[in-house]
């Protein structure tokens, strides 16, 4: 944006130059601004507009905070943050800035917030033409002889102009005379001095003196000028005058040097002799004010020397004139330059400006946050102005470099407030000369807290003993609970809360203050009542978002001696009258007094004593068990109605008592004293009948438990031996009786594997049952392709017994290879008539004397003793029947035995023996027409 300074055309360039270039600054968008200024504007002139240059947005301008950083103490220029203009807020002497510099820039930074951001800005100070020429004195004073040739050449006085440029010193011009003209030089500085070229040859007899005026004119518009008188005095001749070996001497000389070290050493010759030749040297009349403060020179030997102190940062190079004179009447003089190069040293430290500083930071800030901008200035040069920043290591903090001088100074690490609240960090400005100088600055950032620990306890349960009968409202707890965090995020909160299934049990027992935690009960508490208390304290603390902690709190109410103790028997308010005989001896146990006390521990232990009685010595209690006994027998003197009075004490601090009161009749055992006091037997003959009653029913219970435990592990017993005997039963079966609930085994049968375990559970009242499968697997190693007993009935079992031989289904024929003989059949005799060629009992008796022989073998199988056929030879009959009934007396019937929805039938395990192959595996199958009735 121009300024109103260059549209108005009061600047000398016609207008304000605004040149924008990327630096590559603190952030993406940062850029150099360059503004030109005249010098001694009045404060509040707009320089231009800042907020436009640069790109920013002038809605959020006063949000984001745009302010001037300077580069100096003072502060020559501010922005307004309504308008974006940058205007004039001190004085600006380009001359005291920049002295004589043919450039005077002022750097500005300016910065802006919320992102932090940084810009840089230039003004150039111009030049106007508000200083005269100046000469260093007032008059010049020249004394030449007159023996001087025309052309000779008399340095002037340099006149001096704080302007630079064009306004500066330009020209010089000579009042008109006859004898000298104006020559006007240039250094090599591009200053400008004046010498007289001596054009005609002075006359001291015709004119001893000269009166000349030089004027000094700058370039301004309009021109500044000043003047210098000249008074020439004419000398007599002195036709030598003294010349320097050379014109111009060189020197380098470090800025610390100390006064007294020699520079340089100039030397001329004079031809003449005498006081003609002898020379004096002096600093000639173009040196700077300065130059006589900070160097001296010896008259006689010409060396110079240092006199004050040299400042590389103020002058880098020293221009000095000196003249040699000779002493004679008319001094003749020569002039040499002296060039002094002053070498920097690291003789001055860096200086840190510490800006914008982001403090407290949040603890969650993340990593690369700015917390502060460094300005860092060392006003040496070279090596010895560059200059590095460091902070301590350890700490959360690093520095970056965005702009020559600037640091940016961020997080590199997570903070933690409650680890460390506050960081001094100590930043440290180190240049690169030899030696080393640093400075030191301390930033404070503070980091401020958010809500991420939640409450914490000493303990996650608390264990309160409580002794009954408590005062309410006493502290019977005060939890230890805290919060890291901030105090705002650590003001706690307490609350109760309930647990289990009784509902405001909590809040009827006990509060809690919410402010300290301080656990107060609301009522006294009673052991008796309630023992012990589960509560549960929540605890949250004042942050977004809240955090809370659980705190688990077990009460246990502490027992105290408050209940006397309590008489079971007798029973107050009742009369109870105990019967003694006369006969009775010492030791006779009389009654007990029974006691009970609510309370718990030592301190429900009673005691019983005797308190009273109409003999005392007749009667004793006993201390522990409440028994009243006599102590010595009946006498007939004693009186027939006695009263005792027993004292039940506990044991508690202190101790509680109680009394009960006895009336023991003293009887002579006739039906006319038992009728005297006839309530006295009744409760007496119903405690006996309570007592038998009890202890009847306690040894029913005690042996139905061990009949129960005894059932059980003989079954289990039973179940253990029937497993053993799966995998070791032969081919033969065994099948059980008939009872009430029907069991066919068809893995004891020999039928199927013992991995394949059918159980068929059959009632008398039901022809078909679903059959167990306990577990699957393959088929029968016996061929057969049955897989389940789909149906059995009564039948089957008649056709086991003998007692009915037609099937439900076809069957294989009867095997015929054996045959018993009339005196091998069973029977009643051992000789019974019949077909030797049958296969089957022809007659009820052998029928049911069969049935008995297998019920016994199937008994002695299920008692684990025998099998059917598992004796040698006796099929499990000989143990019932004597040795007589062995294999050779008893037909093998299961020849006939077969199971319901398979074809395979039993073999003679004696025909195998004997090599026989069943005759019967190959008969016709006959299908039964008859059916079953139920």
């Amino acid at each position: 944006m121009v300024s109103e300074a260059c549209r108005s055309g009061l600047v000398s360039t016609g207008k304000v130059v605004g040149i924008l270039f990327l630096l590559g600054a603190l952030h993406k968008g940062s850029a150099v601004v360059r503004y030109e200024i005249l010098e001694e504007r009045e404060k509040g002139f707009a320089v231009g507009n800042v907020v436009t240059d640069l790109g920013l947005d002038l809605g959020i301008l006063s949000t984001r905070r745009l302010q001037v950083l300077p580069g100096a103490s003072r502060r020559f220029f501010e922005v307004n943050r309504k308008t974006g203009e940058m205007f004039v807020n001190d004085r600006l002497d380009r001359e005291e800035l920049c002295g004589t510099l043919p450039s005077c820039t002022i750097t500005l930074e300016l910065v802006v917030e919320t992102p932090l951001e940084l810009f840089s800005a230039e003004v150039v100070v111009q030049d106007i033409n508000d200083n005269n020429p100046t000469f260093p004195t007032r008059e010049m004073k020249l004394e030449i002889s007159e023996a001087v040739a025309p052309g000779t050449r008399f340095p002037l006085e340099s006149a001096h102009d704080p302007d630079v440029g064009s306004n500066s010193l330009q020209t010089y011009e000579l009042s008109l005379n006859e004898y000298f003209a104006l020559r006007v030089q240039t250094r090599e500085d591009s200053t400008k001095y004046a010498e007289l070229v001596l054009e005609r040859g002075l006359d001291w007899e015709r004119e001893p003196s000269l009166q000349l005026v030089l004027t000094a004119l700058d370039g301004g518009t309009p021109a500044r000028s000043a003047t210098l008188p000249i008074r020439i005095t004419v000398l007599d001749a002195n036709d030598n005058a003294p010349a320097f070996n050379q014109s111009l001497y060189r020197a380098s000389v470090l800025e610390d040097a100390p006064p007294g070290t020699v520079v340089v050493q100039v030397h001329a010759t004079d031809l003449d002799e005498g006081p003609n030749g002898e020379i004096i040297y002096s600093f000639g009349n173009h040196n700077r004010a300065s130059v006589r403060d900070l160097f001296s020179l010896d008259p006689v030997t010409g060396m110079l020397t240092i006199k004050g102190l040299l400042d590389f940062e103020d002058t880098k190079l020293h221009e000095i004139y000196i003249q040699a004179k000779d002493k004679g009447a008319t001094p003749e003089g020569a002039h040499c330059k002296v060039l002094v190069e002053v070498v920097d040293v690291n003789d001055n430290a860096p200086e840190i400006t510490v800006t914008s500083v982001y403090s407290p930071v949040p603890e969650d800030a993340p990593l690369g946050t700015v917390i502060a901008l460094l300005s860092v200035i060392d006003l040496d040069a070279g090596e010895n102005g560059l200059v590095t920043c460091e902070v301590p290591p350890g700490l959360p903090f690093s520095l970056t470099s965005s702009l020559k001088n600037y640091f940016t100074l961020k997080t590199s690490v997570a903070l933690d407030r409650e680890t460390v609240p506050e960081y001094n960090l100590s930043i440290t400005a180190r240049d690169a000369g030899t030696p080393s100088l640093s400075a030191l600055t301390v930033v404070r950032v503070q980091v401020s807290d958010i809500n991420d620990n939640p409450p914490q306890s000493s303990q996650s349960s608390y264990d309160v003993y409580v002794e009954e009968n408590n005062i309410p409202g006493v502290p019977i707890l005060n939890l230890s609970v805290w919060d890291p965090d901030a105090p705002q995020n650590a003001h706690l909160s307490f609350f109760l809360l309930e647990q289990g299934a009784e509902n405001g049990l909590v809040g009827r027992y006990f509060t809690i203050n919410r402010d300290n935690g301080i656990v107060s009960s609301l009522v006294s508490l009673d052991y008796e009542d309630r023992r012990e208390f589960e509560i549960t304290v929540y605890v949250t603390d004042g942050g977004t978002p809240v955090l809370t902690t659980n705190i688990s709190v077990n009460i246990f109410v502490t027992d105290r001696n408050d209940n006397a103790p309590q008489v079971l028997y007798p029973r107050p308010g009742r009369a109870s009258v105990e019967m003694l005989p006369r006969s009775t001896a010492a030791g006779h146990v009389v009654t007990r007094v029974v006691g009970w006390d609510p309370d718990a521990g030592h301190n429900a232990w009673l005691c019983y004593s005797l308190l009273g009685a109409s003999n005392q010595s007749l009667f004793a209690v006993g201390l522990h068990t409440g028994q009243v006994s006599t102590s010595r027998p009946v006498q007939d003197t004693d009186v027939p109605r006695q009263t005792l009075m027993v004292l039940i004490k506990d044991n508690g601090e202190p101790s509680l008592s109680t009394t009960a009161t006895l009336t023991v009749s003293v009887t002579e055992e006739s039906p006319e004293a038992r009728a005297e006091f006839p309530s006295g037997s009744g409760p007496r003959e119903q405690n006996k009948n309570l007592t038998f009653y009890l202890l009847l029913s306690l040894i029913l219970v005690s042996v139905g438990f061990a009949v129960t435990v005894l059932g059980v592990i003989i079954f289990k017993v039973y179940k253990w031996k029937q497993s053993k005997h799966l995998y070791r039963a032969p081919v033969s079966s065994l099948y059980r009786t008939p009872v009430s609930s029907l069991h066919a085994d068809a893995v004891r049968s020999g039928l199927m594997p013992p991995h394949l375990y059918h159980q068929v559970y059959l009632t008398t009242d039901s022809r078909h049952s679903d059959p167990l499968l306990k577990k699957a697997g393959a088929a029968s190693p016996l061929t057969s392709h049955q897989n389940t007993l789909r149906s059995c009935d009564p039948v089957f079992y008649r056709q086991v017994l003998g007692a009915e031989s037609s099937p439900p289904g076809q069957q294989a024929p009867p095997n015929t290879d054996w045959r018993f003989s009339q005196a091998q059949r069973p029977g009643t005799s051992g000789s019974q008539n019949g077909d030797e060629t049958g296969t089957w009992p022809n007659n009820q008796f052998d029928t049911e004397m069969l049935q008995a022989m297998i019920l016994a073998s199937a008994s002695e199988a299920a008692d684990g003793s025998s099998t059917l056929g598992g004796g040698a030879g006796t099929m499990g009959l000989s143990a019932r029947y004597g040795p007589q009934f062995t294999l050779q007396h008893v037909p093998d019937y299961r020849q006939n035995v077969y199971i319901p929805g398979s074809n395979a039938t039993l073999t003679n395990a004696a025909g195998k023996r004997d090599g026989k192959a069943p005759a019967g595996g190959n008969g016709s199958k006959k299908k039964s027409g008859k059916k079953e009735k139920k």
